[in-house]
């Protein structure tokens, strides 16, 4: 037992270093894009990945409020939990089907660098115990940058470059309102929505976002 918790810990304090890093050096690989590629090898299918780094100046302001509205609506408010949206989601869960949950951007961003897609309470926990350490070292700017770099958009797409190149020919820097807005739209099913698709779910985006003051 003692082996095992002394295991956890040092997991854990990798991970919190890895996060002040993150800090000043973007990070090579996430457990997502990992997961991704031993899947298609798994499976037998061809992987391409599609990644390029882009700093938050250089990602248009459209898409970075069309994915805070579709995401993660108080991200400038909490401090790495929502516990509003949380609530919400929970309810939702209870009437039938959601389009967002109640996870903010900070924890999909420390889920995706270190979880992968998994879902499990000891994930949750981990990555509940991570959050702050996120929160306080690296701060809402580089938060949003890491997030929008890292997420997956499509199959082996991640971040907002590749995501604007593969879908709309465009870069993240160029792209308009309403491409940012069904961009967006997919984030909770990337693998299986397209953003040509997402009309209906892109104009509630819009809508909370002039409703933000975008």
């Amino acid at each position: 037992m003692r082996w095992v918790v002394a295991t956890v810990v040092c997991l854990w304090l990798l991970a919190a270093l890895m996060l002040v890093a993150a800090k000043w050096i973007n990070p090579p690989t996430t457990a997502v894009h990992m997961e991704r590629r031993v899947e298609a090898w798994v499976h037998h299918r061809p992987y391409r990945l599609r990644y390029e780094y882009e700093p938050l100046s250089r990602i248009s302001p459209n898409l970075q409020h069309a994915v805070i509205a579709a995401e993660d609506a108080r991200f400038y408010q909490h401090h790495g939990f929502d516990w509003h949206a949380m609530e919400s989601a929970a309810q939702h869960d209870m009437d039938g089907g959601r389009l967002r949950g109640g996870s903010t951007l900070d924890q999909q961003l420390v889920k995706n660098l270190f979880f992968g897609t998994g879902r499990s309470i000891v994930r949750k926990v981990a990555e509940a115990s991570l959050v702050p350490v996120a929160e306080l070292v690296l701060g809402k700017r580089r938060i949003l940058e890491l997030y929008l770099n890292e997420v997956e958009w499509g199959p082996g797409v991640y971040g907002a470059q590749a995501a604007c190149v593969y879908y709309d020919h465009t870069t993240a820097r160029s792209v308009s309102r309403d491409e940012a807005a069904r961009l967006a739209a997919i984030l909770p099913a990337p693998l299986k929505w397209k953003p040509q698709r997402m009309n209906w779910y892109s104009a509630i985006i819009l809508k909370r976002m002039r409703q933000m003051g975008w």
